[in-house]
């Protein structure tokens, strides 16, 4: 096989690539892609999706749980949001109560100790009730050098990350199982937790057991009424996020610039997408990962994808060049 003029076929001569006489469109590199891609930020679901639902969102206070809570609860659920930090649960919960007309309760919870996971749990069953939803969304990260991690900043992101998801998880599942009741659980990670990556090792691979968990649950709960499913978010910006991924801002472009969709994804798509698969429409979505990024994985591991920078002027020289190769 010639690596760029040619390709043989077993029993057929050469084929090129480009063929005289057809008329090529070409579009400019400097088209702006996200101008076809705008972001919709309207709820999706119909109203009242979730009356008569409760559901427990951890890192409900800020962010995407923010969002998601927010959602949940203009959907007709009642929602229970948790986080270390009381006063920003209260604020938060008062925030969406008042938009929603809908309660949202707050309970201060640190997902890396399990006695104090077991207690809130406790107090959410015996209060409000067994939760019909479970989202996972406590998370923790930073960007650094591996070389410069300590075994207390790897201990920290995977006390959150993956040790206070599993927390959550099974001490509510065991509470479902004990109940006869069904839930549709929900984690939040990362498309790099299925590829790896450098200078967020701890987060990658948390996450990575975050999914495998998801994933393993998916297959010996479900006989319990249990689903569970992951959403892999790209680059969404929101401000705890980036204060510590992107601290000065130089970042933002790049990410851009390697996502096909050409903008940065919204909270308000995460949260249509989260809804949905915590929805009885998705009833038959169970152990799935949902990668959610505009593409940009896609365009990172396609080896030939840094092609679309070149330019018409320079595809008409590479076509001249590939007609006048002879021979494979």
């Amino acid at each position: 096989m010639a690596l760029l003029g040619r390709v043989f076929a077993p029993g057929h001569g050469p084929r090129r690539f480009f063929t005289y006489g057809t008329k090529i469109l070409y579009q400019s590199t400097e088209a702006f892609p996200s101008k076809s891609f705008p972001p919709f930020q309207k709820v999706m679901l119909p109203p009242n999706t979730f009356q008569g639902k409760l559901a427990f969102i951890t890192g409900g206070g800020t962010g995407i749980g923010k969002r998601m809570t927010t959602h949940l609860s203009s959907l007709g659920a009642q929602c229970v949001i948790a986080s270390r930090n009381i006063d920003i649960l209260k604020a938060t919960a008062e925030e969406i109560s008042s938009q929603t007309g809908n309660k949202v309760h707050a309970i201060q919870c640190d997902v890396r100790d399990p006695n104090m996971v077991q207690n809130t749990v406790s107090e959410l069953i015996k209060v409000i009730g067994h939760p019909d939803i479970v989202i996972n969304n406590a998370a923790g990260n930073f960007i650094s050098p591996s070389e410069r991690l300590s075994p207390n900043a790897w201990k920290t992101i995977t006390d959150i990350v993956l040790n206070g998801t599993a927390f959550v998880t099974l001490e509510i599942g065991k509470q479902l199982i004990k109940a006869q009741k069904g839930a549709a659980f929900l984690a939040i990670t990362t498309i790099y937790a299925e590829t790896g990556s450098g200078f967020v090792v701890p987060s990658a691979s948390a996450k990575a057991g975050v999914e495998a968990m998801s994933k393993s649950l998916a297959a010996e709960w479900s006989k319990y009424g249990m689903r569970f499913n992951v959403i892999q978010p790209g680059p969404i910006k929101t401000k705890g996020a980036f204060s510590r991924l992107d601290p000065t801002g130089a970042f933002e472009k790049e990410m851009i610039d390697r996502i096909p969709c050409g903008r940065l994804g919204t909270v308000e798509e995460l949260a249509n997408l989260a809804t949905f698969l915590c929805s009885d429409y998705a009833s038959w979505i169970n152990g799935a990962t949902i990668r959610f990024d505009g593409g940009e994985q896609v365009l990172l591991s396609g080896e030939f994808n840094h092609l679309r920078k070149v330019t018409k002027e320079q595809w008409d020289t590479i076509e001249g060049l590939i007609r006048k190769t002879k021979g494979s």
